[in-house]
């Protein structure tokens, strides 16, 4: 590949020298032109001068001399001819003796008989001649004739010979620095490239754009401009991206990647789940390092919406089945109870203590049932609250609750996870409270946003404990598996632009209170609108 590079340099190198050099000599013509009609005016306003050439015009008898004084002033001054013509247009000087004395023709003589001074340009058969004409004046500020004086102008080749050895000189140092400069410049390049030729750095890019694309997992790529460049097929599934996004800006196309922090911050980010766009991932993102410089950024990442559905479902079948434990055996003690009094022939405190317990729980079902429209929702209350009689906690709904619609970026899947993490968060707190044990649970909700609370009177928390409980992993708990509810209600948090307050107080309690946003959108119009103001 060097010699390739260095040609293709070498034969740029040569191309701008004749480029150059075609330039330089049309400069070198245009100013060997000027200059000469420079010299060559001064030839002829010297003639206009002398007494010989205008008593020569003006008296018959010496009209013979004034060949004979231009002749030797054309050859010190080197010029071609000396023409000498009065007012009728015969010529009384010429370097060929024969055409004295006869009537001159040229069609660009006109102007000078009319006491104009001018160069001019006139194509003969030795070639093209340069000819300045200046008029000749007496003493009366009249004029009596016109001096040309011509000289024929150098050709190309004629320049060239006069100019050879700077033109040699030129272009062998043109050539040395130039092969030299090729040389460096393709070694320079080849160790960019890994010392890979073309056709090995077009197959490897071909193979890597296979395989980023033939991966399960989503690939994006950033430069040191934030500029992407990878975005594999899986990644544009995931984030359901269209069209053509290589070379555009990684905000532009994903404002939420997080992707360009890793520039920041200069070190890889392992296993952290992100929300972006409508998909829940797993990332992993890693600087891109080229010896010690960061040029870039990449994230692997894995789609979990489908997974957290499914445990979250999985969560939700738990709790209804632990629901239906607790009340299988609630209803075993109630029928133990009911038996023994039929057996104490107290039928009729039976059938009250019937008609009471099945009062109480139609009534609790159907107030959630009609509160709470989302099945998945109401049943977790519902089994949540006969988990708590079975712990001896009493867990009591705000009758004031209701739940008729999901906010925006918010869905079932997300209720069931802050509702039975925070709930069983409550429950813990108090298995080791003594006297009574309480949790309240409060929804709240209007056009504007939806408000709920999970508060307990359990043994509550430190400052410095509360400070690390979103984190993942952190837990008051030895057992393992901890760690993770609390991490995961931030994530919908974060994901909803929701406000999220904890409030706890060592052996007094800890009280949880969610706000999120009905309408998202409107909610980022009113902030903009309220910075503007």
């Amino acid at each position: 590949m060097n010699w390739k590079i260095t040609m293709m340099s070498f034969g740029i190198v040569l191309f701008a020298i004749c480029i150059g050099g075609i330039i330089l000599i049309g400069r070198v013509v245009h100013l060997q032109e000027q200059e000469l009609g420079q010299r060559l005016l001064v030839t002829a306003r010297t003639v206009t001068q002398l007494p010989s050439i205008i008593s020569g015009l003006t008296e018959q008898g010496h009209k013979q001399e004034i060949n004979t004084v231009t002749e030797r002033i054309r050859i010190i001054n080197d010029v071609d001819y000396i023409v000498v013509m009065d007012m009728n247009g015969i010529r009384w000087s010429h370097p060929v003796s024969s055409r004295i004395g006869e009537l001159s023709q040229g069609a660009d003589e006109h102007s000078a008989f009319a006491e104009h001074t001018y160069l001019s340009k006139a194509k003969g058969e030795q070639g093209t001649a340069l000819r300045a004409f200046v008029p000749v004046m007496n003493e009366q500020h009249e004029q009596i004739g016109v001096v040309l004086v011509g000289k024929m102008v150098p050709g190309l080749k004629g320049i060239i010979l006069d100019m050879r050895g700077q033109i040699y000189v030129t272009v062998l140092l043109s050539l040395l620095f130039g092969v030299w400069g090729s040389w460096m410049l393709s070694r320079h390049i080849k160790e960019q490239m890994f010392r890979l030729e073309p056709e090995e750095i077009a197959q490897l890019l071909v193979e890597r754009t296979a395989t980023f694309n033939a991966m399960h997992e989503g690939v994006i790529a950033i430069d040191s401009r934030e500029y992407v460049t990878v975005f594999n097929d899986k990644a544009k599934n995931m984030l359901h991206i269209e069209g053509e996004v290589l070379g555009r800006p990684i905000r532009e196309v994903l404002p939420d990647t997080r992707l360009p922090e890793i520039l920041q911050l200069n070190h890889a980010i392992f296993n952290q789940e992100l929300h972006i766009g409508p998909a829940h991932i797993m990332s992993n993102r890693v600087p891109i390092k080229v010896g010690n410089q960061t040029v870039g950024a990449v994230a692997i990442f894995q789609d979990r919406t489908e997974v957290t559905k499914i445990a979250e479902e999985l969560t939700g079948v738990k709790a209804f089945v632990d629901a239906l434990r607790v009340q299988n055996h609630e209803y075993m003690n109630k029928l133990h109870t009911i038996g023994g009094l039929i057996q104490l022939d107290h039928k009729q405190k039976a059938l009250d203590y019937l008609f009471q317990t099945m009062e109480a729980q139609s009534e609790l079902s159907s107030f959630v049932s009609s509160k709470i429209v989302n099945e998945n929702a109401a049943g977790l209350l519902l089994g949540k609250i006969s988990r708590g009689r079975e712990l001896g906690i009493d867990v009591r709904l705000d009758r004031a609750s209701r739940l008729m619609q999901f906010p925006d970026n918010l869905d079932q899947h997300d209720i069931v996870v802050i509702l039975g993490n925070l709930i069983e968060n409550a429950f813990d707190a108090l298995k080791d409270k003594e006297g009574k044990r309480e949790v309240f649970i409060s929804i709240e909700q209007d056009d504007e946003v939806l408000s709920m609370m999970v508060e307990d009177n359990g043994i509550g928390m430190n400052e410095e404990t509360r400070q690390h409980i979103f984190e993942r992993g952190f837990s008051t708990k030895s057992t393992e598996n901890r760690g993770i509810g609390l991490y995961l209600i931030q994530n919908i948090v974060n994901k909803c632009g929701a406000h999220l307050e904890v409030e706890s107080e060592l052996g007094a309690g800890t009280s949880f209170m969610l706000s999120f946003p009905m309408n998202k959108r409107k909610e980022d119009d009113r902030d903009v609108q309220s910075r503007t103001d």
